[in-house]
């Protein structure tokens, strides 16, 4: 049985965090500035990301770090463990960034996004979404040549204390080569569009991507719905008529 919290809004649907699900996570920078201007900075966000999800009971599955925004693919313990995370980690990371960079004010645009993620069907592809988002925005052709991600521990099995391995990973070998061998093999084959369509949307409007059954089950345990309505029907046109 799903054991959630959900967190309110007057204007959309609130967040909702469910104990042991796999969920995509995604902050930006206000008004998409810069979040990280120097090595060190990537450096005390990532060591307290590390602290921040050991305190409060969140298994980091994936990251990357961009200039501008974050992507993380945890998996909380507790259903108020990734609330409990970003808090104190944003708190500590505004402290640091607008004391060295001599500001004030805000740095995130608003709230996190998160979608919970159907592991049996997507983990590994969001895994590999979210390692690829360097290559996608031009700034490395290649993942491997990105520092500010899982990519290379997953990959090349460089020791990365942020990471706990889920059991999807660990399933792809028997050993840590043949693991790192099947999931570069992964990236052999691009993520289909569709795929990261759908990701996107899930992850901005806080619904659930998966398998209808699984959209079905979590619907279920949190009494809410979990998927955006259907569009309505189209407005009707009256048919022009030629004046005389």
């Amino acid at each position: 049985m799903f054991s959630f919290a959900m967190e309110a809004s007057m204007a959309r649907l609130g967040r909702y965090f469910i104990d042991g699900q796999a969920l995509h996570l995604i902050q930006r920078g206000n008004n998409r500035q810069a979040i990280f201007h120097s090595d060190d900075d990537y450096r005390v966000y990532r060591s307290w990301l590390g602290e921040a999800a050991h305190a409060h009971g969140c298994a980091i599955h994936a990251y990357v770090l961009m200039t501008n925004h974050v992507h993380l693919l945890v998996t909380p313990d507790d259903k108020d463990a990734v609330p409990r995370m970003m808090q104190v980690l944003g708190r500590l990371y505004v402290r640091h960034f607008n004391f060295f960079y001599r500001r004030s004010g805000t740095l995130w645009e608003g709230r996190y996004r998160a979608a919970p993620i159907d592991s049996d069907a997507y983990f590994l592809s969001c895994s590999r979404y979210i390692e690829l988002n360097p290559v996608r925005a031009r700034m490395v052709a290649r993942p491997l040549d990105y520092r500010w991600s899982s990519y290379r521990a997953h990959a090349h099995g460089n020791a990365d204390p942020l990471l706990t391995d889920h059991a999807l990973y660990k399933g792809l070998g028997r050993s840590a080569a043949e693991r790192e061998k099947a999931y570069r093999a992964l990236f052999d084959v691009p993520l289909a569009k569709d795929f990261v369509d759908a990701l996107r949307a899930a992850t901005n409007g806080g619904w659930a991507l998966g398998r209808e059954r699984f959209k079905a089950e979590i619907a279920k345990a949190l009494k809410r719905r979990v998927t955006p309505l259907p569009p309505g029907p189209k407005p009707r046109t009256e048919k022009k008529t030629k004046s005389r």
